[in-house]
């Protein structure tokens, strides 16, 4: 890999402590390229290394999410983003049972009630707490969704099994790996 960046200093610097790295005869605009050859090396660096997000965060860039009602990895990453905000905000509780009612399956909100009162925890969660993340991966299949939720709490993480149909949008399971 080759690199723009030199490590000696062998150009002119301004009144205002800019250095000339392509000679004294160089233009601002000349110092204006180099200094985004820099950035976009340093960027590229960090996210090789690993830390592209935080680079990302830091440097102030705009995020975006994006998806469609028609699509049921939308619709699971939806369901689990408002979820996890009613059962985190204070007296959101009517709120989250409002969510599994229109996301869930009549059937599977009896058989999560009961997986609840066995388990004493929350069922969509499969957890006690909340987690302070969550992402929603396309495991796919044919007549059904299949996605993966994998919830993480600091350093623990939990990897659901989440079931959709297709023509109603609903959730009909929810499992850990294996069950």
């Amino acid at each position: 890999m080759t690199s723009d960046i030199s490590t000696t200093d062998n150009g002119a610097t301004d009144g205002n402590g800019v250095t000339d790295s392509i000679g004294t005869g160089g233009s601002r605009a000349a110092r204006f390229r180099t200094a985004r050859r820099r950035t976009a090396l340093a960027a590229g660096l960090a996210l090789a290394l690993g830390v592209g997000v935080t680079a990302q965060a830091s440097a102030g860039s705009p995020r975006s999410v994006s998806g469609k009602p028609s699509d049921n990895i939308t619709r699971i990453a939806d369901f689990y983003g408002a979820y996890i905000d009613a059962v985190t905000d204070e007296g959101g509780d009517k709120l989250a049972d409002e969510l599994r009612k229109h996301y869930l399956t009549p059937a599977f909100q009896k058989e999560l009630a009961a997986w609840e009162d066995k388990n004493h925890a929350n069922g969509v969660l499969q957890a006690q707490n909340v987690p302070l993340a969550w992402k929603v991966t396309d495991n796919g299949t044919a007549d059904y969704t299949e996605a993966v939720v994998t919830l993480t709490w600091g350093s623990e993480k939990t990897t659901l099994i989440v079931d959709m149909t297709r023509g109603s949008h609903k959730i009909f399971h929810i499992g850990t790996k294996g069950a």
